[in-house]
Parts: structure tokens; C-alpha cells; sequence
């Protein structure tokens, strides 16, 4: 195939290219099935997290006021990271990837939302839906593949900077959200003398000005409002430890949805020609996704179903974990890996993954690393692939 074989080996060899597009055409109906029953159901589940999160933000805050009381700032400070950690996963990566445009509703729009976070969402939209969406894992055009500061591949060029990649990555995680607003910025282009310094100096001016809100927010008008309790120095702490909270969750969600072993890379040569069905195979082998309660689920936004969602970014994401299994036995029908685990094996496995590229090759491969890869054989051949029960069920609708 012309779009993605990229090394020695790949986990794609088995396919044709009839079978690649007939893939893609089973994955369009699975996204049809749903966008022909979105509904009143749908619309009910966003708006109730958006009050959940609301009212979770505005009691924590309020408990807060009394956090000279040590139970009182613990549970201040919980609730608060919650609230940040619901409005980041759950609502805001969601609303502003237009999930739930559809419902027009201004206040819950994709041109509307302005998330609580240090990225202004114009830029990180741009960032973010438009390019990695677009270009998944591809090194070179993925500015969030290894976020511009760390070896994601092998075939990548080491140097003795990537050695300290595991520290940059622990940085990195504890102030993630001022990583996206770096990165969103495309500074490395810039400093290449690739980028148009105009640009860089209006969009900088963007995000100087929405972390000024945001750390006025946090960091003076909350300890303000505390001041009269005698609690403004605890309130301030307890912003801090929630933003950091969110920082770290947010940051190992993402890690475990691109980083473990067994995660493809690919070349800026291999996607060209791609088409439709490239596009969709492309996504399912360069995700993962996290197993693990619904509770859970909700906390990651749905990006524990990473596969889902690079699949379908634009669908609502309660819908991934009821079209999961049928995304899942489209791999198993295709001898492709639907890579998954609980929570501490993918963000291990992303950790050690970082950890063995900061190494030459040839250092690498004298330790003993989990396997990158595994081979996954059809549970039909190639030839005898049958549509799946939803591409049936829609074209006999």
C-alpha cells in the first residue's frame, strides 16, 4: 500500500488495498449510526456535566472560604481539582472539537467556549483539531507528538539532549497546560526561522493575556474573596495544588493515548496519497485507549477511548463506550491491535517508552524493554472479511 508502510515491518502488510477501503467504509457507518441518533439523550448528558461542574466549582470554592480548618481544605481543594479536571476533559476539549454543535446552542459551541485553561482556545483549536487531528502521530507535522521536546521513534536522530527527556517530561506534566499555550505557538518553527514572526508576537500577545486572566482568577481574586476568613493564604494554595492536579491527569490521559509501546509513528512521506480508509487505519494504530470504570471515563474526558476519538473526534463522547466494541471487532476482523489496558500499565508503558528513546538505539536494545509491538492475526483472512453488524443494519435501514 501506498499511504502508511513506513518500516521493516509493519502491523499493516496483511491488507490490501480493497481491504483498506473496505475498512473505511464499515468505519462510516459506525460514525452515521450515531450522528442518525443523536438526540435529546445526548444533549441532557452535556448540560448536566456542565452543571455538575458548575456547581461542584462554586461549592469547592465555597468550602474554601473556610480552609483555616484542615477537612475543609482538603475537601475544598479535591472538589476544586475535580471541577478543573471535568471542565478541561469532559466539556471543554469536547465542546471545542464542535461534539456537540449540532444541539446550536451558543452557549455550548465550539466559536463560543473559552475553557479554564492557559491555551486560548482559538489558538489551541488551531493546534489541536486542525493539526494533530489532521496529521496523528506523523513526525514532523504532530506538534503534539513528543510536544517539540522529546524522541518519540526510533528513526528520529538522537542527541545527548534527549537524554534529560524524562525530566522535561516530568516538567512538563506538572505545568502542562502552559506546555499547550508553548507549544500552540509553534516556538520551534519560529526559532527554525520557518514561522512568521507577526503571527508569533499577535497569537503571543493571546496567551500572555488569558494566563493573566487565568492567574488573576486563581491566584488574587479567589485569595481575595478568602481574605475576610483569614483563609487567603490556604485558598491560594489550594488553587495551586488543583491546577497542578489537573496538570498531572490531563497530561498521563494524553500520555497513555499516544505514548505506549506498541503506539505506530509515521513519516511525512507515508501519508501521501492517503485516503479516507489510510486515514482511518492510520488512527487506529497510532492510539490506545485506557480500561477502567465509567466514573473513570468521565474524568478523561472519553479519551480513554482514544481509538474512538481519533477515529471520530466530531462525535459526542459519551457515545465512544457504546461504539467501542464494534470499533474493537473491526481490528480483531482485520488483524489490526486494538492496544488497551487499566490506567497504571498504559502510563507506564508511555514512561518506559520515553525512557528507552532518550537512549541511543544501540543502548536501548541491550535493555530489557517490553515489546513494541504485537502481532495481531485476522479472525478472518483478508479475502473473506464480512461487513460488521452496523454497516448491515445501516444499509438494510
Amino acid at each position: 500500500m501506498t499511504a502508511l508502510q513506513r518500516k521493516e515491518t509493519s502491523p499493516i502488510d496483511h491488507l490490501t488495498r480493497e481491504d483498506i477501503e473496505a475498512l473505511g467504509k464499515e468505519l462510516d457507518a459506525i460514525r452515521q449510526s450515531v450522528i442518525d441518533t443523536r438526540g435529546e439523550a445526548d444533549a441532557k448528558y452535556i448540560r448536566t456535566v456542565i452543571k455538575t461542574q458548575r456547581w461542584l466549582e462554586m461549592g469547592s470554592r465555597g468550602v474554601l472560604l473556610a480552609s483555616k480548618w484542615k477537612p475543609a481544605f482538603f475537601i475544598g481543594t479535591a472538589g476544586l481539582a475535580v471541577a478543573k479536571i471535568l471542565e478541561n476533559m469532559e466539556i471543554g476539549h469536547n465542546v471545542m472539537h464542535g461534539q456537540w454543535d449540532w444541539m446550536r446552542d451558543p452557549k455550548i459551541h465550539s466559536t463560543t467556549w473559552e475553557w479554564d485553561n492557559a491555551a486560548p482556545a482559538e489558538l489551541w483549536k488551531h493546534s489541536h483539531n486542525e493539526l494533530h487531528h489532521t496529521y496523528t502521530n506523523v513526525l514532523g507535522k504532530d506538534n503534539d507528538l513528543g510536544y517539540g521536546i522529546m524522541r518519540v521513534d526510533e528513526d528520529q536522530k538522537w542527541s545527548p539532549f534527549f537524554l534529560f527527556q524524562p525530566l522535561w517530561n516530568g516538567i512538563n506534566a506538572c505545568f502542562f497546560e502552559y506546555g499547550i499555550a508553548a507549544y500552540d505557538l509553534e516556538i520551534g518553527k519560529v526559532m527554525a526561522g520557518k514561522g512568521d514572526k507577526e503571527v508569533f508576537k499577535t497569537n503571543g500577545k493571546k496567551v500572555l493575556n488569558k494566563i493573566r486572566k487565568q492567574m488573576t482568577k486563581d491566584y488574587v481574586l479567589n485569595p481575595l474573596l478568602a481574605a475576610p476568613f483569614g483563609a487567603w493564604k490556604s485558598t491560594l494554595a489550594a488553587n495551586a495544588i488543583a491546577n497542578v492536579t489537573r496538570n498531572l491527569w490531563s497530561h498521563s490521559v494524553i500520555m497513555c493515548g499516544h505514548f505506549p509501546e506498541g503506539v505506530e509513528t509515521f513519516t511525512r512521506t507515508s501519508i501521501v496519497g492517503e485516503t479516507r480508509g489510510d486515514w482511518y487505519l492510520r488512527q487506529m494504530i497510532g492510539s490506545a485507549n485506557i480500561s477502567g470504570s465509567r466514573a473513570m471515563h468521565i474524568a478523561t474526558g472519553n479519551l480513554s477511548y482514544q481509538i474512538e476519538h481519533h477515529l471520530f473526534p466530531d462525535l459526542p463522547s459519551n457515545r465512544y463506550q457504546e461504539i467501542a466494541p464494534a470499533v474493537e471487532d473491526v481490528c480483531n476482523r482485520y488483524g489490526l491491535q486494538y492496544l488497551t489496558g487499566p490506567l497504571p500499565k498504559q502510563v507506564g508503558s508511555a514512561w518506559m517508552k520515553v525512557i528507552r528513546l532518550s537512549l541511543p538505539n544501540h543502548l536501548a536494545a541491550k535493555l530489557k524493554f517490553p515489546s513494541r509491538r504485537k502481532r495481531v492475526e485476522p479472525t478472518a483472512l483478508p479475502s473473506r472479511i464480512q461487513p460488521s453488524a452496523v454497516e448491515t443494519d445501516t444499509a438494510a435501514a
